[in-house]
């Protein structure tokens, strides 16, 4: 491994500090800590996937958010491309959200 590569560990912990500065518009936390991002790959080709869900498929921002991560994602220099795929199954419910976010809501 040269120096020049990117441990791709790293470059996952990277992708979520990112995601970790996109929030729902109606909840006040990011959308790592309300569950709502369920998996992140990185290939050795630093192309990224990330297997996320929304509140409700009706959610107001079905259109923006997913782009949001998108772009955010190809923003960070090692990242190659990104995809994110939305998924309903299994159905977002508050069991996903951490409990940090629990607790900012009050549920806790």
């Amino acid at each position: 491994m040269s120096t020049e590569e990117i441990d791709v560990n790293a470059l996952g912990e990277k992708i979520v500090r990112v995601i970790k500065t996109i929030f729902d518009p109606e909840i006040p936390v990011d959308i790592y800590e309300l569950g709502l991002i369920y998996d992140v790959f990185v290939n050795e080709d630093y192309e990224v996937k990330i297997l996320m869900t929304l509140t409700t498929p009706n959610c107001p921002v079905a259109e923006t958010l997913p782009l949001e991560v998108e772009e955010k994602i190809k923003s960070i220099d090692a990242v190659k491309d990104a995809e994110v795929e939305i998924t309903f199954d299994p159905p977002w419910t508050q069991e996903l959200m951490s409990e940090e976010a629990k607790l900012e809501l009050g549920f806790l």
